[in-house]
């Protein structure tokens, strides 16, 4: 669909079409990646599906949180930055190092993440060449093309891991009275962490609050649209559901069948590729590895381009040029910069041990950052701030409350293994 300046400029009532493939599923399947995979994987192995209902109550919250994102956009015509800023100082203060450090340390982690099924399956090549080159792939995807190739180019990758993982899910043949038994809320005993990652972790990083920057790019910019964004949102994450619970079927009925033990960080997924050859031949497995590529991939260049946007918004206004500047925008000068600081200092990282210093900043910021969108949607969605009849209800607030109150505990867990892990203990 080719959107006209008229659907765009609506301020009430619904488009006249839409197309079903929009910014929602783009910031989905970027928020999946693959230690999200593993952690599921995990899970399902270790637990069963006694965990499944932390799935669906991940889903839920997610949901709401991006739909409180997209919905201040729609309503006040306003990025996410602006809104933080309106705030006061301490966002911004907050914002600035988090995304510049965030950026370098997860630029190397993306490319070796995707590099992994590519070694794998061509084991005489290097990790690091291919590390090194998706990162540049992604440099040249989202820098010469625009947002409407990038979502095509996405959507593709995102059908790939998709149907890779729910066809896994119905070979391994679950078992359904157990699931439906792993819909009653229970803690397994030692399943704190699987279950606050589950509910909280999975598909939830900075991309999340760039839905909106993604609802500007797309067209979908006024009140008009907020019927469709909020389809588009639902239908993306209730996939991201389905996909989860499929690696989660996968863990209950391959990983746990085959009596091995998930390895720790993105590796666990080639640990899954060795059972699947195992168990089903080589074809599976080959399948495995694309669809691992897929998604880790697809999760590169959604933050190549979803927070490059953020950050040239981000700059743009302490450079007190605003959000609608085309320094500000996709492509313009600001966005180019962190596209490259996101590829290309990262590689250093993939040639030396990550300093210290770095690490437990990342790590710090990145266990804050999403207790910081759930708290800060709150005075943004109740305030003079958004008009009255786009403000939250009872329900919504319940919601971000909980959803808060979930990224804080997990958190602070990740905080502290975070520092644990770099001071050792």
């Amino acid at each position: 669909m080719a959107e006209s300046t008229t659907d765009t400029q609506e301020t009430s009532g619904p488009p006249k079409k839409w197309k079903v493939i929009g910014p929602g599923l783009v910031v989905a399947a970027t928020g999946v990646g693959a230690a999200d995979m593993v952690a599921t994987l995990a899970a399902g192995s270790r637990y069963g599906y006694a965990l499944l209902w932390a799935v669906i109550l991940g889903v839920i919250l997610k949901i709401v949180l991006v739909e409180g994102a997209g919905r201040y956009s729609l309503a006040t015509g306003k990025t996410i930055f602006e809104g933080w800023r309106s705030l006061g100082r301490w966002p911004v203060w907050y914002f600035g190092p988090y995304i510049m450090i965030w950026g370098i340390v997860y630029g190397a982690s993306a490319m070796s993440s995707t590099a992994l099924p590519l070694a794998a399956l061509f084991p005489g090549v290097p990790l690091i060449v291919f590390a090194v080159a998706t990162g540049i792939a992604g440099f040249v995807l989202v820098w010469f093309n625009r947002y409407a190739v990038f979502e095509k180019i996405t959507a593709v990758l995102v059908g790939l891991m998709f149907v890779t993982i729910v066809t896994l899910a119905v070979i391994a043949t679950p078992n359904i009275p157990n699931m439906l038994a792993g819909l009653v809320p229970r803690l397994p005993e030692g399943g704190l962490f699987y279950t606050l990652a589950l509910a909280g972790g999975v598909g939830g990083t900075i991309t999340l609050a760039a839905y909106g920057y993604w609802l500007r790019e797309k067209g979908w910019i006024t009140p008009g649209w907020m019927r469709v964004m909020r389809i588009d949102n639902t239908m993306a994450y209730v996939m991201t559901g389905i996909f989860v619970i499929s690696m989660l079927i996968v863990g209950a009925e391959v990983v746990a069948a085959a009596n091995t033990t998930i390895g720790a960080g993105d590796k666990g997924l080639l640990d899954l590729d060795t059972v699947l050859r195992e168990r089903y031949g080589e074809f599976i497995g080959t399948w495995f590895l694309i669809g691992f590529f897929a998604a880790a991939f697809s999760s590169v260049i959604g933050v190549w381009n979803g927070v490059s946007l953020m950050f040239a918004d981000f700059w743009g206004n302490i450079r007190g040029k605003g959000s609608g500047h085309p320094d500000s925008r996709i492509n313009g000068k600001y966005f180019r910069f962190y596209l490259i600081w996101l590829t290309f200092p990262s590689m250093s990282l993939l040639l030396l041990d990550q300093p210290i210093g770095l690490v437990l900043a990342y790590g710090v910021m990145g266990a804050l950052f999403m207790p910081f969108l759930a708290i800060t949607l709150l005075p943004l969605l109740n305030t003079h701030r958004v008009p009255a009849q786009w403000r939250n209800r009872w329900h919504t607030n319940t919601a971000l409350v909980i959803t808060a109150g979930l990224f804080i505990a997990l958190g602070g867990y990740q905080l502290v293994r975070a520092v644990v892990g770099v001071f050792g203990g």
